[in-house]
């Protein structure tokens, strides 16, 4: 019996349209294992929407061909239904589908879901909001909201912003309560990792498991300007747990306090959020096909 999948589709994510993409999945999904349908999104949030309606109609698998903005809109419909999903990536850093080993080509993507097999990995909550690659406080947080508003995305970009904004950025004061733990930071940024890395390979917690029921607090330190690049090839070398700049917590229940409310960043999608923010995990899940 084949399984029905339901592949919604982000038209604009990674900064390209995608046009091309039913045919691509016509031409390298083996219709015996599956029957195939495809809807495209129209606004932010309009992924969620799809989702919720395919778990409704009893959709078998629902495949999100995206980036982590798009899987966070599909996952957070799917987590704890019951559903599986699946991941094309096609935004602009892929850090969920980068941290599963799932194929950047759109093809190899489509084509391993031939063989592929199911997992489950935990989540996060960011004041109840779900997320499932990263989320963040502080500079990453700031350069996001920049990033949406920008028109050159992909990684080119990301790292203009950066470059752009980092001299200027002021870090600030934090209480961080990990498991009971609290620490007093003075911190340019915080993330909170679900998976090792940003995106595009920048690993800023090289030890964290999409699967261990913990959140790893990474707290990136103010530095030097010209000490940047070397953090960043730390990150990219998966050594950045081994710079001064660096502290790593591991924890469940984790509260965060800023002086006042401001910008966060959830799977790379800006938000505004209070200045107290509850953090916690739902180990394994959501149910992925990879």
């Amino acid at each position: 019996m084949r399984s029905r999948i339901l592949f919604i589709v982000n038209p604009i994510s990674g900064g390209q349209v995608k046009t091309f993409m039913p045919s691509l999945i016509d031409q390298y999904l083996d219709d015996s294992l599956y029957d195939a349908e495809i809807i495209f999104t129209e606004y932010a949030g309009h992924a969620t929407k799809i989702a919720e309606e395919a778990v409704a109609a009893n959709i078998d698998i629902v495949a999100c061909v995206g980036g982590d903005g798009t899987i966070n809109e599909v996952a957070s419909a799917l987590e704890s239904s019951g559903k599986t999903m699946a991941i094309v990536p096609c935004g602009s850093g892929n850090g969920l589908a980068r941290t599963l080993q799932i194929p950047l080509d759109n093809r190899k993507a489509i084509q391993r879901l031939n063989t592929a097999k199911t997992c489950k990995i935990d989540s996060g909550t960011f004041n109840e909001r779900k997320f499932f690659n990263m989320a963040g406080i502080g500079f990453d947080a700031h350069i996001s909201a920049l990033f949406a508003e920008d028109k050159n995305r992909g990684f080119k970009g990301y790292i203009q912003s950066t470059f752009k904004e980092i001299a200027q950025y002021q870090a600030q004061e934090y209480e961080i309560n990990v498991d009971g733990k609290i620490y007093t930071e003075k911190a340019f940024m915080i993330s909170i990792a679900n998976s090792s890395q940003y995106g595009n390979n920048a690993h800023i917690s090289p030890f964290a498991s999409l699967n261990d029921g913990l959140l790893d607090v990474c707290i990136i330190k103010p530095f030097p300007v010209y000490k940047f690049p070397l953090l960043a090839y730390r990150m990219f070398t998966k050594l950045a747990h081994q710079s001064n700049y660096v502290d790593i917590y591991k924890g469940r229940n984790i509260k965060i306090t800023r002086a006042t409310e401001g910008p966060v960043h959830i799977d790379g999608e800006p938000l505004f959020f209070p200045k107290e923010i509850t953090i916690g995990v739902k180990p394994l899940s959501l149910t992925l096909l990879v």
